[in-house]
């Protein structure tokens, strides 16, 4: 097999321009979706965590048909404390889960003692929620995240409107369950950085406040969101819950609860599935560069050495060495590809992270990326280009095991 290495690198020697143009040709693919892939990729790591770790949680639990009205902020469909119970129980037995928030949320009115503007508030255990989403009290621009009962935190966005400062006085008003309306005053304790979409309008008061302004006799919470220990283990941890969560019935044999991933509850999940949809658009683009490039040069090279091959069959070499040759020299073009490639992306890579540029997300400025190089990824593509080079050298490597030695050595 050496023999058979050495004597198709020593070919590939001979056409040195050649062997150089096409390596390059596939480097310059290689390394297009290594960078592409990593940008790509730590801007799709951005924008889920912006997402997951500052609103949503990785997960959420809520009673059937919730998610369905969520818009209109059902309270007829929050857990009742028997069924929050029950899914605490279970969280709390399952591997993976690393935290979870009870939240009770409800559209009010908030209003300065002069203008009144809609809001939707999230009642919330600040410890536990911050355990869930760590990045929630970082997004306070001002005042303190501690916050306390009687205290609120209010969205920049309504903020700016109002023109409310921390410690300012409001009030909110809300409507049960039953439609009675209720009013309490607050103290603004922190102002909340706006998030894109509608969660622009979220404000957060203690979870115990929530339970007096809807006047619940028993906290009954919209729902459960959750955060698992390992972000790539979602599905598995989704999985393992599957079974306890969602088999348990009421009365009339119905699911009770029902569990969504993020990606069911944001539509900014779209991005992420256009991401994932631009990568494998790039991985074809790289597998045609292959494709043409190799069997262009390899079957250019079976028409320039047929009286070789004619010479080669004449000794007495078998078919089976022809094939393994020609294809041993696609597979090294491949190979010197890949090398090359991911050496320049390396370089690419590095001095992007170094510059540290910059995106907006939503309203807000300043996300930072910072590409890598993933070591699964990159084993990945090398995968793709050595089987590709090999496919793309089967062709002419038969034709040339195949050749007539009487026929190819009155080849001119």
């Amino acid at each position: 097999m050496m023999a058979v290495v050495r004597i198709a690198l020593r070919n590939l020697l001979r056409y040195r321009r050649r062997t150089i143009l096409v390596s390059l040709l596939i480097a310059i693919g290689v390394v297009a979706v290594q960078v592409f892939l990593s940008v790509s990729g730590s801007y799709k790591e951005v924008v889920i965590s912006q997402i997951t770790d500052a609103v949503l949680g990785h997960m959420q639990i809520h009673r059937k048909g919730y998610v369905a009205a969520i818009d209109n902020i059902p309270l007829h469909l929050n857990l009742t404390p028997e069924g929050a119970a029950r899914i605490e129980k279970t969280l709390k037995a399952t591997a993976g889960i690393e935290a979870y928030s009870r939240r009770i949320r409800c559209g009010g009115m908030l209003s300065n003692f002069t203008e009144t503007v809609n809001i939707r508030l999230y009642g919330i255990e600040p410890q536990k929620e911050y355990a869930t989403v760590p990045l929630l009290p970082k997004r306070v621009i001002q005042g303190s995240a501690d916050f306390k009962p009687g205290e609120i935190l209010v969205p920049a966005l309504l903020a700016r409107g109002l023109k409310l400062k921390v410690n300012d006085p409001v009030v909110i008003i809300a409507t049960n369950v039953d439609g009675s309306v209720n009013g309490m005053q607050f103290t603004v304790a922190g102002i909340v950085e706006t998030v894109p979409g509608p969660g622009g309008r979220d404000g957060y008061i203690h979870f115990s406040d929530a339970v007096q302004l809807l006047r619940m006799e028993t906290p009954e919470v919209s729902e459960i969101a959750v955060r698992v220990a390992i972000f790539n283990r979602l599905n598995a941890v989704m999985s393992d819950l599957s079974g306890p969560v969602l088999e348990q019935k009421n009365s009339r044999g119905m699911s009770m609860f029902e569990m969504h991933g993020w990606e069911k509850l944001s539509p900014f999940a779209n991005i992420a599935g256009m991401i994932d949809l631009m990568s494998l658009f790039v991985r074809i683009v790289l597998v045609a560069i292959v494709l043409v490039s190799i069997m262009d040069v390899m079957m250019m090279s079976v028409y320039e050495r047929t009286r070789e091959i004619g010479t080669l069959a004449a000794i007495g070499t078998p078919p089976g060495r022809i094939l393994a040759l020609f294809i041993t020299e696609g597979a090294l073009l491949g190979v010197a590809g890949v090398i090359v490639g991911t050496i320049i992306s390396w370089v690419i890579v590095l001095a992007i992270s170094m510059a540290k540029p910059t995106f907006a997300f939503g309203m807000r400025d300043g996300f930072v990326l910072h590409p890598s190089m993933q070591p699964v990824e990159t084993l990945t593509i090398s995968i793709i280009v050595l089987v590709v080079a090999v496919i793309a050298s089967l062709q002419p490597a038969v034709k040339a095991s195949r050749l007539d030695p009487i026929k190819a050595l009155k080849t001119v």
